[in-house]
């Protein structure tokens, strides 16, 4: 039986991919700092370790065949914790020769956003976020071209789907549904690209089920769902039986609480991604796994409103 540590298990990423491999048959371990198994983890062991704590890292991955870096802190403490947490976990990936899984995201290339993203587009962050990206998938081609510690970046959109909160889609977009109003964040006719997790945690499983006949570094895109507000919006009306009004994201009140708020600013920095319309395209993707995990989108958003507890009778979303 195949093994595979899950860093930053309680995440909604982190658990979308740690249930996809259990569904694989893997044996899976969940990394928490509190060492508690997540809910909807069954079946996993969860073992304790703080991943700033590169000793403790290393340990808790012992034995491991696969390691998922899902570890994101917030934004605001991106500078100060995202190189030491992609360090330690290339750590742990060095220490057992582990294969290391990474989700990579659209940052890497800047303003203004090509309509097509392909797999050999050259990075060109134009945001700190962006480059500190840059700054750990340079840092993770370096440690396989030099030393050998493999790792696969699985490049996607914003997520959605599967229970929790923190995206966009919960935060934002469906944030208001319970009023008959739907959110867009930019302009409702610009494609924007969406990742249902589900979708892309099966895509992971593919990736580890193939990795064996990949380089060192390998860099893929995820294509999920690269749609606008407008066909979301029609998505949830047929999801909850009803039409919806559109509203949108007031971004110069954002901006505005930027001036005093570090959340607030982190966020309105990445507010280009709303306004330039882009699309993930992938040239190997399929090559590699097969058929792309591809949940139709009324069904995906269908399910993403019921992972957040929306009741479509009420029209209300659950405390």
């Amino acid at each position: 039986m195949k093994t595979i540590a899950i860093l930053g298990a309680r995440g909604r990423l982190g658990r979308s991919v740690a249930k996809a491999f259990l569904e694989a048959g893997y044996s899976v371990r969940a990394i928490t700092r509190d060492g508690k198994l997540p809910v909807g983890l069954d079946g996993a062991q969860a073992v304790a370790a703080d991943a700033l704590d590169q000793a403790a890292l290393v340990h808790a991955t012992e034995g491991m065949d696969f390691i998922f870096n899902g570890l994101n802190p917030l934004y605001t403490d991106w500078a100060e914790m995202c190189m030491p947490l992609a360090r330690n976990a290339l750590a742990a990936c060095e220490a057992h020769g582990a294969q290391h899984l990474f989700p990579g995201n659209v940052y890497n290339f800047g303003a203004p956003l090509p309509a097509e993203l392909r797999e050999d587009h050259p990075f060109n962050p134009t945001s700190r976020k962006g480059r500190i990206r840059v700054e750990m998938e340079r840092l993770f081609e370096t440690a396989a071209s030099e030393r050998g510690v493999r790792t696969i970046v699985l490049r996607a959109g914003d997520f959605f789907g599967d229970t929790g909160t923190g995206s966009w889609f919960d935060q934002v977009v469906a944030k208001k549904l319970g009023k008959g109003v739907y959110t867009a964040a930019g302009p409702s006719h610009i494609v924007h690209e969406w990742a249902y997790l589900p979708d892309l945690a099966r895509a992971f499983v593919g990736l580890a089920e193939n990795a064996g006949a990949l380089e060192p570094f390998e860099n893929f895109h995820f294509p999920g769902h690269a749609v606008t507000d407008i066909q979301i919006k029609a998505a949830a009306e047929k999801a909850l039986g009803r039409p919806l009004r559109m509203s949108a994201l007031p971004w110069w009140a954002v901006r505005l609480a930027g001036v005093v708020n570090a959340m607030m600013w982190e966020i309105a920095e990445m507010s280009y991604l709303r306004f330039q319309p882009h699309r993930l395209v992938s040239d190997r993707l399929e090559h590699v796994i097969g058929e792309v995990p591809h949940t139709p989108l009324d069904e995906a958003v269908a399910e993403a409103l019921a992972d957040l507890g929306f009741n479509a009778r009420t029209n209300q979303l659950a405390a």
